[in-house]
């Protein structure tokens, strides 16, 4: 095969029948659409060059710089394709979380920019918040900028309903799954691809997967933030469940050692939910029945986010005080403080107040007196045992509570006597109309 560009090779990725001895189905054919095969890595290679191939000639005839909210697979495919085309890519994000694709990006010649967005995903009525203020400089029309929009961009969804979805009906056939399950971002190939399924046969079963509350897995949305996205629809799913972090490395391994599948969280997370819903129905089933998920991407760019959580698997040892080994009682049982109890326990004792969010957050607004150290950096400084004193009580501050509730849970393992976690977070303390100071 000979082509004339690498772009030609978008798409028409293979769809594979994952073994019932690996997933132990007895009645449902499961496939894997492979992604992962995309010339840049990820299914969002497909939405990247359909979002942006129709302004590439007017955009370098003008020396427009290439934008988009992303810190993942959207902004490393814009990136190669601006480079393609002499063209500079800007990523602007609340945060850089994952370093392989922050050095990728970089390595690709991209400019980062990190805002203080007060979430990944943003609301573009929100004027007070800079990551929106840089949404709206770089979509106004004029502005030197080629603005993607990946959010709210129509052809995110456009390049699932003439690429992907097509697709698989016709690798099986001509027929469509009986249940397709597919993690949510930016709900553009979930939607894209729910939308034809359903026109080849109403009866298709969609499942969308996000993350848990306060948990992380890269390319998904948590169950909170999914609502934030432009084009999320929950019309579009039957049902949608929750995949933890654990999962996600759980089903990453099962298809990188068993079939061949060096695929990364997201995927990992995918096959999960697939076979745990799918388990769900398989026993009361008396005909044959098939199921579809995305493999989005590939293993290689997530080799620190697997470190961390997993240490083991690199033959490291755990590692010691770590939220991520707290008990369901220990998290239950961790000291929470409303915000007129803080303000009164403020005054009253003087806590350490540590704010366990973003440096770019945190500079836009927080409680007066307050540290920032981030969540990741906080608990690498409580591996080596309790960094401050156990005479002083410590009062967590994050966005809505969840994440601060933890580590309260954590330094009262640790034999901390007095860490609370500020509940509702930030968020409540603003809606309460207690002081917060900018730097």
């Amino acid at each position: 095969m000979r082509y004339d560009s690498v772009t030609e090779i978008i798409g028409d990725t293979p769809l594979v029948r994952i073994a019932e001895a690996v997933h132990g189905l007895r009645n449902i054919d499961l496939y894997a659409k492979m992604e992962l095969f995309n010339p840049f890595g990820s299914v969002k290679d497909r939405a990247a060059w359909n979002m942006v191939r129709h302004r590439l000639a007017d955009a370098a005839d003008r020396g427009d710089t290439v934008v988009e909210l992303s810190s993942g697979n959207t902004a490393k495919a814009l990136a190669v394709i601006a480079g393609m085309h002499g063209l500079t890519f800007r990523s602007v994000t609340n945060r850089m979380r994952i370093p392989e694709v922050k050095d990728l990006l970089l390595l690709l010649g991209a400019q980062i920019d990190e805002l203080p967005g007060r979430s990944e995903c943003l609301d573009p009525a929100d004027t007070d918040d800079p990551l929106t203020r840089m949404y709206h400089t770089v979509s106004a029309a004029g502005g030197g900028y080629l603005h993607t929009d990946q959010y709210f961009n129509s052809r995110n969804v456009q390049a699932h309903l003439h690429g992907t979805g097509p697709e698989i009906i016709a690798d099986l056939d001509g027929r469509a799954p009986d249940y397709f399950i597919a993690c949510v971002g930016t709900a553009g190939s979930s939607t894209g691809v729910a939308r034809v399924l359903r026109r080849h046969d109403p009866n298709v079963t969609v499942v969308g997967l996000v993350a848990g509350k306060s948990d992380f897995i890269p390319g998904i949305r948590n169950i909170d933030e999914v609502h934030e996205v432009g084009l999320f629809d929950p019309e579009v799913y039957d049902t949608i469940e929750a995949v933890s972090s654990d999962e996600a490395i759980d089903g990453l391994l099962t298809l990188v050692r068993r079939c061949g599948t060096l695929a990364g969280p997201t995927g990992g997370g995918a096959y999960q939910g697939a076979v745990r819903y799918l388990r769900g129905v398989d026993e009361g089933l008396t005909e044959r029945r098939t199921a579809v998920f995305i493999v989005c991407d590939r293993v290689e760019s997530y080799m620190s986010y697997l470190r961390e959580r997993r240490p083991e698997l690199f033959r490291q040892p755990a590692r010691a005080h770590s939220v991520r080994t707290l008990t369901g009682d220990e998290l239950a049982a961790a000291r929470t403080v409303d915000v007129a109890g803080a303000v009164e326990w403020i005054e009253e004792e003087q806590p350490l107040i540590v704010d366990l969010r973003s440096p770019f957050a945190y500079r836009a607004l927080h409680l007066d007196g307050s540290v920032n150290i981030v969540d990741d950096l906080f608990e690498e400084m409580l591996r080596g045992g309790l960094p401050f004193s156990r005479r002083r009580p410590v009062l967590l501050v994050c966005p809505v509570g969840e994440k601060s509730a933890r580590y309260a849970a954590l330094l009262t393992r640790m034999g901390h006597p007095d860490a609370r976690s500020l509940s509702g977070g930030v968020i409540a303390w603003r809606d309460a109309g207690a002081e917060l100071v900018r730097d």
